[in-house]
């Protein structure tokens, strides 16, 4: 029992070490965002600037689209109301400046190559599928959506969506949407189950090692921190369900919409559904994701996302234990 105890000791201060090496190095890499406020551009502007706004930012003006438009949006009082709690919030955004480049510096440690983008805010049309966009030189963040999510301009959202429109959430966003440029997608052959927990494993496990530690998990796959609890407690049940079921290689699209897209809840089609939380095929799959990384630490991150599923699920070893 004591060696045992001795090993387990041994592994912490050896994880504990290897990831002060990181930061260490993470800390030398040399990162500074340049930060473009368009939406104070354009609502700060008088009608007679538009042309002016126009020449400094034609990619926010797509040809076709009438000067009218852009000058019904710049007076209007809704519009205006939205901006105005922007600014109340982000006027100074120095701070969240400073946290991306944060973010970016990991980025650059795991993937040296990418380029650092310029960052720019803007006020969208409340899109939630796009509140970050990740464009290899650009980084665009929609401010509307990060007001809190009991805002009142949010009263029209579902819950499961607008708890997600907090501050907190924007580098969580952000991962996501880097993540889709290096997370390689299912093989086109691959319709299964698991090629889809794994692939949005992959994307959470990046969040795992790119985000400072102070996130939580329920932060990091946008849960409440009791939805995180339920799927903790009934990790075993969920797995047993998809093992029961043959759910793993099942390759049905209508499994994608109970388990893996954005929903208020998961879809087992008994009494518990309405306890749980949606998207808990992803949240498997990141579990499955950190399991392996547990059990085979030499994988570099690379390696780990170009690897098919079935050899991530089989070398895993994962195996949820029973909660008594």
């Amino acid at each position: 029992m004591r060696k045992y105890f001795l090993l387990i000791i041994a592994f912490v201060v050896f994880s504990c070490d290897k990831k002060s090496k990181v930061e260490k190095a993470v800390e030398e890499i040399p990162v500074e965002m340049k930060v473009v406020r368009f939406e104070q551009a354009f609502f700060e502007s008088k009608p007679e600037d538009l042309a002016t706004v126009k020449a400094e930012y034609p990619e926010f003006f797509p040809e076709g689209t009438p000067d009218e438009v852009w000058l019904e949006k710049l007076q209007h009082p809704q519009w205006r109301e939205l901006y105005a709690e922007v600014e109340r919030k982000y006027k100074n955004f120095s701070g969240k400046q400073t946290e991306i480049e944060e973010l970016f510096k990991h980025i650059k440690y795991y993937f040296p190559t990418i380029k650092v983008p310029k960052i720019y805010t803007v006020i969208g049309e409340m899109d939630y599928n796009s509140k970050v966009i990740y464009a290899n030189d650009k980084l665009l963040i929609a401010l509307e959506l990060y007001l809190g999510g009991k805002h009142k301009f949010y009263s029209d959202f579902p819950e499961y969506i607008s708890q997600n429109f907090e501050e907190r959430q924007m580098l969580p966003d952000v991962v996501t949407s880097f993540a889709n440029g290096v997370v390689p997608a299912p093989l086109v052959n691959d319709k299964t189950l698991l090629a889809q927990m794994i692939y949005y494993g992959k994307e959470l496990y990046l969040k795992d090692i790119l985000l400072s530690e102070d996130y939580t998990d329920a932060e990091k796959i946008g849960y409440t921190p009791q939805q995180i609890t339920w799927s903790k407690e009934n990790e075993y049940f969920i797995w047993m369900n998809f093992i029961e079921n043959q759910y793993l290689f099942n390759t049905s699209p209508k499994l994608l919409s109970q388990f893996i897209n954005l929903a208020p809840f998961s879809k087992f089609y008994l009494e518990i559904d309405n306890e749980s939380p949606g998207r808990i095929g992803q949240w498997i799959g990141w579990q499955i994701v950190r399991s392996y990384m547990e059990n085979n630490p030499k994988t570099t991150v690379q390696q780990l996302l170009k690897m098919d599923a079935k050899v991530i699920f089989e070398a895993s070893k994962y195996k949820p234990s029973k909660n008594e």
